[in-house]
């Protein structure tokens, strides 16, 4: 029977680990059709190299700081409980090179290559990882100190502040060192507008992440006896909640509508196991508003370019879900108990801290040594020709 549990759970969890895999694609064609044609290749390498360099750090670094378990072992070894611990990583890998991910849509159109992948590797190998063993793994005893404070300790489920927060906040020192793109904003003081590329392939590269991100939630159970339906449904209809008040706020704006239900489901991830599902109704609305009020302001008052708009999106609404979880999950609100407000918010407010700190740190070195963006007239060519040397659809065709 114990073989059977743990083959069990690996299956579980491996098959968690390929839908949140199969979000990074959702990342990519996000990208892809948000940013302008001369830049889709540069989007799609990015997220799949990033992937990779993620895999490095996390494996030989970033695991092993944040549970404090290595694979520095014989291959007999690591079989133990059908491989247990190497499917858990493979699982929460993916939640870990998610952060480059969102960074990715931040930065996008005018970052070089190669010092991003540097940045890919010192962020998930040592400042997520970091943050990570505090919230998941009693790291430092401030989950312990919480519990004994206030009654409770941090609740994060599936990553509203482990992972969404930390990426969105660690994202915006990156956008403002590397300045806006190159005719954005007019010394006028007017907003020139860079339109998506391809609504079509932003629309898929958000049911991509629509989908996965039930595994990335539901799987967030880790073993197969505590999996539960209500995670499920709290997702839905946090991202229903999201959607539809995207599309109200959003005046019907397909960029709006479709990053709806990312706002909503981000926010839900840290109460989704706790949370009734009108109030994971009420969490994902909340977020839609957060997501459109936020860019627009972002976008056209402060002039900070952020392409994606991954502040607003995985930063903000990241750590209202963080907040979300000490107001929903209480009982007298329809929720589970078990959850306190002000560990929610002390340790929502720790995250935000340690990403900006961390990734203030990671980008100015990497600004004052390999430089962070492309010159102007690269920028100008595109990232795909000056990087890649090639565009996404080539104009002049071989006769063959």
């Amino acid at each position: 029977m114990e073989t059977l549990k743990s083959g069990s759970d690996v299956l579980f969890i491996l098959l968690g680990g390929i839908m949140v895999l199969a979000m990074h694609s959702g990342f990519a064609f996000l990208e892809l059709g948000t940013v302008r044609k001369k830049n889709q290749v540069n989007a799609l390498v990015k997220i799949l190299v990033d992937f990779a360099v993620s895999t490095i750090a996390y494996f030989f670094v970033g695991f092993s700081i944040a549970y404090g378990v290595n694979f520095f072992a014989g291959a007999e070894t690591l079989m133990q409980k059908n491989g247990f611990e190497l499917t858990r990583f493979f699982f929460l890998l993916t939640f870990a090179a998610a952060i480059p991910a969102i960074v990715s849509g931040g930065v996008a159109e005018r970052a070089k290559f190669n010092p991003q992948l540097v940045a890919t590797f010192l962020i998930v190998g040592f400042i997520y990882p970091f943050f990570e063993g505090i919230a998941w793994n009693q790291a430092f005893g401030i989950q312990a100190w919480l519990k004994e404070s206030f009654g409770a300790e941090f609740h994060d489920f599936a990553g509203s502040v482990v992972v969404h927060t930390m990426g969105g906040w660690i994202a915006l020192p990156a956008v403002v060192l590397l300045g806006a793109r190159h005719g954005r904003y007019t010394k006028e003081g007017r907003v020139s507008a860079h339109p998506p590329s391809s609504i079509p392939f932003l629309a898929l590269g958000a049911w991509i992440l629509t989908v996965g991100w039930f595994g990335f939630n539901v799987m967030s159970a880790q073993t197969l006896d505590k999996i539960s339906g209500l995670v499920a449904i709290n997702s839905l209809m946090a991202m229903v909640g999201g959607t539809l008040v995207a599309v109200i706020l959003g005046k019907n704006d397909p960029g709006f509508v479709h990053n709806g239900p990312l706002a909503g489901l981000v926010a839900v991830c840290a109460g989704s196991d706790i949370m009734h599902p009108m109030g994971a109704l009420v969490v994902g609305g909340i977020a839609g508003a957060l997501f459109v009020v936020m860019f627009t302001l972002t976008q056209n008052r402060w002039k900070i370019d952020d392409v994606l708009g991954v502040w607003p999106l995985h930063g903000l609404c990241g750590a209202w879900g963080g907040i979300a979880a000490g107001i929903f999950g209480q009982k007298a609100l329809g929720g589970a108990g078990g959850v306190a407000f002000m560990p929610q918010l002390l340790m929502t407010g720790m995250a935000i801290a340690v990403a900006l700190i961390g990734s203030t740190i990671v980008y100015s070195l990497l600004k004052s040594t390999l430089g962070l963006r492309l010159d102007r007239e690269e920028e100008f060519d595109g990232a795909d020709l000056s990087i890649h040397r090639i565009t996404a659809t080539p104009e002049r065709e071989p006769n063959w």
